[in-house]
């Protein structure tokens, strides 16, 4: 790996973790997108990567200051936990049994119908 990629890399992530403390998002929708797209990853590896580095504690510091303000309900994000469990594991299982192609046709439509939703319909 080269210093071109490692400053790349460290750049996503501070973009990622910048977004994700302050809107909740950055995995999906910026990782992903930056794996596939600028180091050419497969959508099954940018995917992966992104679920590597979520499924780690990286966002501690967010969480606590949120926790903090009383923003999170550990009850609410237990039974979520528990739902995410098992949406993962059959979230994977089908991803890594499509095509590369079909899979960012997928991602990139459900991109839309939430930004549409968020843009459009919001109550």
């Amino acid at each position: 790996m080269n210093i071109q990629t490692i400053l790349l890399l460290l750049f996503v992530g501070l973009l990622a973790g910048t977004l994700s403390g302050l809107v909740g998002v950055g995995g999906g929708i910026i990782i992903v997108p930056a794996l596939a797209f600028i180091l050419g990853f497969s959508q099954q590896q940018a995917q992966g990567t992104s679920l590597g580095l979520l499924l780690l504690p990286s966002g501690i510091f967010a969480v606590i200051s949120y926790y903090k303000q009383g923003y999170i309900d550990m009850k609410v994000v237990f039974i979520l936990f528990l739902g995410f469990l098992l949406g993962g594991y059959l979230g994977s299982k089908i991803s890594l049994n499509i095509s590369d192609a079909a899979l960012k046709k997928t991602f990139a439509v459900i991109l839309f119908i939430i930004a549409g939703k968020m843009l459009f319909f919001e109550k």
